[in-house]
């Protein structure tokens, strides 16, 4: 553990995911904001950018290169687009700052993977496959020496830790898994898009991106990784008219002779030192985790499948809150520390 406050830049300040984080982060004992970037409000304040923090912090918004970053801070939260994230990323660490990304520019195995569902040749191929993935939960032995870590999606986050411990026990089939997720608002971002505006999406539950999300790859990719065991998912996601939260109904076919309980002692075991995630006997709901880092997981028997049901903040588990927990395991303090 470090003896000194850790010194921390947030890259691309103005997103719903850079004010979560912050607001965690102010009142984290063993952290300093000291930098906050931005070059669409250069000049300004942070509090300027986003109200809530007035008499929180006072610190400048300002338009910084790499350099100027890793002279100040010890590692970076990028809250970058894809694509943008990654060149930023690369001089970072070439700098010698640790990087915490938020975008999806690290988590994928394979170049070839991110090019397909991307549309883009990645900047920089040798670290995809490599770059720990920052579910503490399945991955925080990877945590403490690395010098990048992928923060997850929100919707692979719901889906991926439920599913990882029963495919790798094989209480599962790897095929045929459904995942409906629903999502709020802010999980699309904080710039105004026609589908997102308030008279659209009152009143109203749509699905999107059906066949196509990007998070389904993610889901796939990383439940291989951690597993052993390549699932066939399909996955649809649904936007839902509140401001945040995601609860996913997961539909699984349980392997001959293995009951609901058993898949639910599976899960128990594997999360029972996970503060985190917890396994409940009632129906998950977002209210029940709104605002915290928590995953609520249940287990339900339908017919010859398995109901799996977990409900995350998408700007907290499934965004700030995990990335704060991974910076908590990368420099040796509690994981729970300031989102306990």
């Amino acid at each position: 553990m470090t003896s000194r406050k850790v010194r921390v830049a947030i890259v691309g300040a103005s997103g719903y995911t850079a004010l979560e984080a912050i607001e965690w982060l102010i009142d984290h004992p063993h952290v300093e904001i000291v930098a906050a970037t931005s070059r669409q409000a250069n000049g300004s304040m942070l509090a300027d950018m986003h109200p809530s923090l007035v008499r929180r912090i006072r610190l400048p918004v300002e338009d910084l290169t790499s350099k100027q970053i890793a002279e100040r801070a010890d590692v970076a939260l990028t809250c970058l687009p894809h694509g943008a994230s990654a060149h930023i990323i690369m001089e970072l660490l070439d700098e010698g700052c640790r990087v915490i990304d938020l975008s999806a520019d690290y988590r994928l195995s394979t170049p070839e993977l991110y090019k397909k569902w991307y549309g883009e040749v990645h900047p920089d191929p040798s670290r995809l496959g490599k770059t720990p993935y920052g579910l503490p939960e399945l991955f925080a032995d990877q945590l403490a020496d690395a010098r990048l870590v992928a923060n997850p999606g929100c919707y692979p986050t719901s889906a991926i830790l439920p599913l990882s411990p029963l495919l790798k026990e094989g209480l599962i089939s790897p095929k045929d898994i459904i995942v409906d997720s629903k999502s709020g608002v802010s999980g699309a971002g904080r710039t105004p898009k026609l589908g997102n505006l308030y008279c659209e999406v009152n009143e109203s539950i749509s699905a999107y991106s059906i066949g196509n999300h990007r998070h389904q790859p993610e889901i796939v990719d990383i439940v291989h990784r951690f597993s052993g065991v390549a699932p066939e998912v399909i996955f649809t996601p649904h936007l839902t008219p509140m401001e945040r939260g995601i609860l996913s109904t997961i539909y699984v076919h349980p392997t001959s002779g293995v009951t609901a309980n058993q898949i639910r002692e599976c899960l128990l075991s594997y999360y029972s030192v996970e503060g985190f995630v917890r396994v409940v006997s009632h129906m998950p709901a977002t209210k029940y985790v709104a605002r915290t880092n928590y995953v609520d997981i249940s287990v339900w028997e339908s017919g010859p499948r398995i109901v799996l049901v977990s409900a995350i903040d998408n700007l907290v588990k499934g965004a700030s809150g995990a990335a704060v927990q991974n910076l908590n395991h990368m420099f040796g303090f509690e994981p729970s520390t300031a989102i306990g």
